[in-house]
């Protein structure tokens, strides 16, 4: 049953990869097409707006998004319908059967160790292809599986018209297949195959549209950001050999307490072991789930479809840092200075994200911002030793976040690929089913009662009150401030989504509820929005978290953070739905009761405006600090390195000499008769004159 949760998926991935050869083979039989050929922007793949497309006449070609409406759709290439059926049928399966693992190994307590083959022997490294299958793996299968699922059957809808659809497909259950090695990995080496491999597949997702500059760029930010997380984790994986001999799981956990008190000379210092094992990882951690200083990556990649931003942006490659750190619990648990860090930063994005949530136009960016901050929440359950907590919230963010993204694609198709919200307006009536879909994942989103967010993200606030490490109180504060900045941005996205007139009356006119294939996953997400909370609640954060984590996760002997966390003060548990009313209330006093509030606003704090709008000017930092002087130093190594000194004084210098001097011989023969003589007649009379004068002195 495991292996067919697992490489289900790989082998739709495979069928769909043969049809795209096929389809690609019979589409441009002479082999590769020109550059410019395939033209990605037609139909409602295009999410340029208000941004310009390239058209098929060449990269930078500009057309407006209502320009290439009028532009035919390529045929589909053959087999897109068998691929995207095989897909989605082997995703279901793979649902249906992580559910049952769900509750066989949750309840009914069968943990197991699936061996496939022996991988790599080499010296004293010997790491085992197997699969880990116990209550934190089978949570990770459920929210991998579901969400994907459900995202491959939406996609059937969104990716209508594009014409390389069994490329998105297999891109799509290929990236499924490494996140399910990824939290089934049973040694350090798997985990870090599978960690790069949906790295890779986010690569291939966001730049899908490969012809649109935009995508690409973003595509290659991903790509390059996480190089930097991923480094750290890879020297922590290092770290974890060099002091144990070992990369499973079960032997590492084991001589984890011998560490204590150990040190690492590491870049000229005598360091902690576990603590610095503990940062590395984390550092890969902070990459790969977009937290503060390696977050930039994130919103960009919402030049992807829409489908990509829900699964991989929402539910699953995000939350592999959350999972990462509660399945390395052991380790955690015995370095509190790593424990420290990990709070911050999480504490930190929270806050700093939902800042950035506030001002933002793009209804994707604002949803990516959004899911940037929840991700925060999820660290600081980690940092403060609430494992469960922090999985609980990752459990139920799967659901409302996927289902924002499902339906914000929605919202983009019918307003005609427009993503800015303040060309928006009055879609309720148009939208209906989308509009109580978004409304009950944005309820989720900011808390409210008795919705799946309302038991998880408060509990996430109250684990960071009752927390003991230094940084649980300023974690207290910033996420219960976040949890005002969350409703008030959510609630903003929908007022102008949704509410109000219509700014843009020739698409609002020409509004329509998306197809069936669409709206189905919707409707089962908003239901897991709502479901995924109070049943699974006592599981994750009372009283039955021993009996149902077991040994997946390890609480310390001196944490009792899930104990404590019941006895915070009333106001404490109140105040998180304080503070969400107190958003609600904002919001529909600036964009529902007086919608001219927020300009006359931004206009009296202009340079906080712009800097909220600018993102912190975090891009405009990395640029100065970082890429261009890259750059400078690039173009010197190959301008006057490369080109000036290595070339000119080495193969290049000699050959260009020899050229010099043999095109002056070329010149002395010109192939004239009185020439040669002459040049006889200088020569004999250099020879008499030595001979003459040169022996007199002799």
């Amino acid at each position: 049953m495991y292996q067919a949760i697992v490489f289900l998926p790989l082998l739709g991935a495979v069928i769909a990869g043969l049809i795209a050869l096929a389809g690609a083979h019979a589409r441009h039989p002479g082999g590769t097409p020109a550059a410019g050929s395939e033209d990605h922007a037609h139909g409602p793949v295009d999410e340029s707006h208000a941004r310009a497309a390239p058209s098929a006449q060449g990269p930078h070609a500009a057309i407006a998004p209502s320009a290439a409406e009028e532009h035919s759709p390529q045929p589909p290439a053959a087999g897109s319908l068998p691929a995207e059926l095989v897909t989605t049928v082997f995703l279901f399966a793979s649902m249906l059967l992580s559910w049952f693992a769900f509750a066989d190994v949750g309840f009914a307590h069968h943990d197991a160790r699936v061996s496939i083959f022996p991988w790599i022997v080499s010296g004293d490294l010997k790491t085992e292809w197997a699969l880990r299958i116990d209550t934190l793996s089978a949570v990770m299968l459920v929210v991998v599986c579901t969400i994907s699922a459900f995202v491959h059957l939406y996609s059937i809808g969104y990716m209508e018209e594009d014409p390389y659809r069994p490329r998105f497909f297999s891109y799509l259950s290929l990236f499924t297949f490494a996140m399910l090695m990824l939290v089934t990995a049973d040694n350090l080496v798997q985990l870090f195959f599978g960690w790069e491999g949906v790295g890779l597949m986010s690569y291939l997702l966001i730049g899908f549209w490969y012809q649109k500059p935009e995508a690409n760029a973003a595509a290659i930010k991903a790509f390059i950001v996480n190089r930097i997380g991923d480094f750290g984790f890879s020297l922590g994986i290092f770290a974890v050999f060099m002091m144990t001999g070992a990369v499973d799981l079960d032997t590492v956990f084991a001589q984890a307490p011998a560490l204590t008190g150990k040190t690492i000379h590491f870049l000229g210092w005598d360091v902690d072991a576990l603590t610095l094992i503990c940062l590395l990882l984390f550092m890969g951690a902070m990459g790969k789930s977009a937290q503060f200083l390696l977050h930039t990556w994130l919103p960009d990649a919402m030049e992807g479809p829409t489908p990509v931003s829900a699964l991989i942006h929402a539910a699953t490659m995000v939350t592999a840092g959350v999972f990462m750190v509660a399945r390395l619990s052991p380790l955690f648990e015995l370095a509190p200075n790593a424990q420290m860090f990990v709070t911050f930063i999480g504490a930190t994005t929270a806050f700093f994200a939902a800042t950035i949530g506030l001002v933002q136009n793009d209804i994707k960016r604002i949803i990516a911002y959004s899911t940037c901050s929840q991700l925060g929440y999820m660290f600081v359950a980690m940092g403060v030793g609430a494992y469960s907590v922090g999985m609980f919230h990752l459990f139920t963010h799967a659901f409302f976040k996927a289902l924002l993204f499902l339906g914000s694609g929605s919202v983009i198709i019918t307003m005609h690929h427009e993503q800015d919200i303040r060309h928006m307006g009055g879609l309720k009536d148009k939208l209906p089913f989308t509009y109580w879909t978004m409304l009950i994942g944005t309820l989720a989103l900011t808390g409210f009662p008795l919705t799946a967010g309302y038991f998880s993200k408060d509990a996430i606030i109250e684990a960071a009150y009752a927390g003991h490490n230094p940084m649980a109180f300023y974690a207290f504060c910033s996420t219960v401030v976040a949890a005002a900045l969350t409703a008030f941005y959510s609630w903003r996205l929908m007022f102008m989504t949704f509410h109000g007139s219509p700014h843009d009356r020739h698409h609002y006119e020409a509004a329509r509820e998306s197809p069936l294939v669409m709206t189905i996953p919707l409707g089962f997400l908003a239901a897991g929005s709502i479901f995924s909370g109070f049943p699974f609640q006592e599981l994750f954060v009372g009283h039955g978290v021993a009996d149902f984590f077991r040994d997946s996760i390890t609480f310390g002997p001196h944490n009792h953070v899930l104990e404590e966390m019941h006895h915070a003060p009333y106001l404490v548990a109140v105040l998180p739905t304080l503070m969400m009313a107190l958003g609600f209330v904002i919001a529909w006093q600036f964009y529902i009761r007086r919608p001219e509030l927020p300009a006359e606003l931004a206009r009296q704090h202009d340079l906080l405006y712009k800097f909220l709008l600018n993102k912190w000017y975090f891009d405009e930092i990395y640029d100065v600090l970082l890429v261009r002087p890259t750059i400078w130093l690039g173009r010197l190594l190959w301008k006057r390195g490369d080109g000036w000194l290595i070339d000119g004084f080495g193969p290049d210098g000699i050959s260009a000499r020899v050229l010099d001097v043999t095109r002056g011989a070329v010149r002395l023969q010109t192939g004239y008769l009185y020439h040669y003589a002459f040049a006889m007649l200088i020569g004999v009379a250099a020879f008499i004159t030595w001979f003459m004068f040169g022996g007199r002195l002799g």
